[in-house]
């Protein structure tokens, strides 16, 4: 089976047009960049008011099902995609529950957001570094009486870090009626 070969670049345009090479691996794209590098994927070009004037635009980077164009991306080449996303609006704010008429939640808006089609690349961004996480987990911080004082970018960037174990993981304990097999140890089997 084919792997993605995603690009290595410094950004979206970059990455479509002239990439530094191509990678599917982060051990690759680290040795073609010369540096570190990020997994990310953004949006790049113009929006499109509908799927089909996006998939025009980009004939050929991205998989078209239509009858009259139908082009299938070779499987390395699969690192483009067409998505609907939503441009220019402001994010809604906390909604309190009405309780009124039968309903819990107020109606939603009768206009929806505009939308619109744009290619998302997905690429190794070179120069970037993994931010490695350091200080203490945010389960044990929030017990501490300083968790107050914290502001925003702090609580972010607890917020962004991988849960770490705070201590090994135990071997699986035999249950109060198991016991091991006799002839193979490895097995459990009920005992009454």
């Amino acid at each position: 089976m084919n792997a993605i070969l995603y690009p290595v670049a410094a950004n979206a345009e970059e990455a479509l047009a002239r990439p530094k090479g191509r990678a599917a691996r982060e051990r690759e794209a680290k040795r073609l960049a010369g540096g570190p590098v990020r997994f990310v994927t953004e949006a790049t070009g113009p929006g499109f008011a509908t799927r089909e004037a996006a998939l025009d635009a980009y004939g050929g980077r991205v998989d078209d099902e239509r009858p009259s164009r139908r082009v299938q991306v070779a499987p390395e080449d699969r690192y483009c995609a067409v998505a609907e996303r939503i441009e220019d609006a402001p994010a809604p704010g906390p909604v309190e529950p009405a309780f009124a008429r039968g309903r819990r939640w107020p109606a939603p808006p009768a206009r929806r957001a505009a939308t619109v089609f744009r290619m998302m690349v997905s690429y190794w961004r070179w120069g970037e570094a993994v931010a490695e996480p350091t200080g203490e987990q945010a389960r044990r911080l929030r017990r501490k009486t300083e968790a107050a004082q914290m502001d925003a970018a702090q609580l972010r960037a607890l917020a962004g870090q991988p849960m770490r174990p705070f201590k090994p993981q135990q071997p699986l304990d035999i249950g109060l009626f198991e016991m091991p097999a006799p002839e193979a140890p490895h097995i459990l089997i009920p005992d009454e």
